[in-house]
């Protein structure tokens, strides 16, 4: 593919950098204490967002239509114009580059220069294959249902598209050769706010100190694989990032027994409805959100490119080895 990285943004070689979910995003929430008046909602965004991917991936392949311009060497024939792109171009069973660029891939020159930041939100619902949404949806799945029936939609909702946009601002600032597309920064923030959520609520659950394990375990194997070539890490640090930020300011719970103090005589001393450190972590998130998009944004639109200001940071998305080089990346 010519610049299709599976959730990675790249591409001047033609490869396409997906924001590639290789590992499992799922992970055993702890158990804790919960109040008997405690919400407990019924997830329908995060079906909807799936559904949303999934008519993308077959509107990009409708337009594709490989037969038109590459007649015999199209994947599954049977498909008429819904049929893959050969292998050698893309082996992720999916549309061609230029079909992903044509459609809102995100791409430096067409963001920066021509002035298309809308490709900072589009590029979040293309995938570059039917591996690349498989792997996706799967994840989205696994993760968002559970986050959606205790924080509802909205808080969630807000997470997954606020971290989306932070990894597309972040691959913007650091990659210029390739185009890249997929919900892997989106992902990755909702693994990010299920850390800080862990964090934030450490007083109300039981195992928690299995549950960071394990969720630190899923989090490092994933961002490792963001290493290896055609893989945008930088979506995947973005996302994280932002999710995690966002995990302090919109996912605390009340202290555990505070709702039942409205039942108590006046004049009784009552808890806060959020512990101390809870507000401090609030009020550092928002601050660092706030400035980490705005300086990020300007730096984006001013053209500077973030390897002049940290010339080591390529390392955290590709690292070259003899089986492969990373300067096409």
């Amino acid at each position: 593919m010519r610049g299709e990285d599976l959730e990675n943004r790249g591409g001047g070689t033609g490869e396409v950098k997906s924001r590639a979910n290789n590992g499992s995003y799922s992970h055993s929430s702890s158990s804790y204490m919960i109040d008997d008046s405690e919400t407990r909602w019924t997830s329908w965004l995060v079906p909807v967002f799936v559904v949303a991917n999934v008519a993308m991936f077959l509107v990009s392949m409708y337009f594709n239509n490989c037969p038109k311009h590459n007649p015999g060497n199209c994947v599954a024939r049977f498909l008429g114009r819904f049929s893959f792109e050969p292998l050698k171009l893309n082996p992720l069973f999916g549309p061609s580059s230029s079909t992903l660029e044509r459609l809102g891939a995100l791409e430096w020159t067409k963001v920066v220069q021509k002035h298309q930041g809308w490709r900072l939100v589009t590029c979040i619902w293309l995938h570059a294959g039917v591996i690349h949404l498989v792997a996706n949806m799967l994840s989205l799945v696994f993760i968002g249902i559970r986050l959606e029936q205790q924080f509802g939609f909205v808080r969630i909702g807000v997470i997954y598209l606020l971290s989306g946009f932070g990894g597309s601002v972040l691959s913007s600032l650091f990659i210029r050769n390739n185009i890249s597309v997929g919900a892997s920064g989106a992902l990755f923030g909702l693994l990010g706010a299920m850390l800080s959520e862990l964090i934030t609520n450490w007083t109300i659950y039981t195992n928690k100190g299995a549950a960071m394990i394990t969720l630190l375990v899923i989090i490092v194997i994933n961002l490792g694989l963001g290493i290896l070539p055609h893989v945008n890490n930088y979506a995947h640090i973005g996302g994280f990032l932002t999710g995690f930020l966002l995990g302090f300011v919109l996912l605390p719970r009340p202290q555990f027994g505070w709702l039942d103090q409205r039942n108590l005589p006046a004049g009784i001393p009552v808890k806060t409805k959020y512990k101390a450190y809870q507000y401090v972590l609030w009020f550092i998130s928002i601050v660092l959100l706030i400035v980490g998009f705005i300086v990020a944004l300007v730096m984006l639109f001013r053209g500077e490119n973030g390897n002049d200001h940290c010339p080591w940071c390529h390392y955290v998305t590709c690292v070259p080895t003899s089986r492969w080089n990373c300067d096409k990346n």
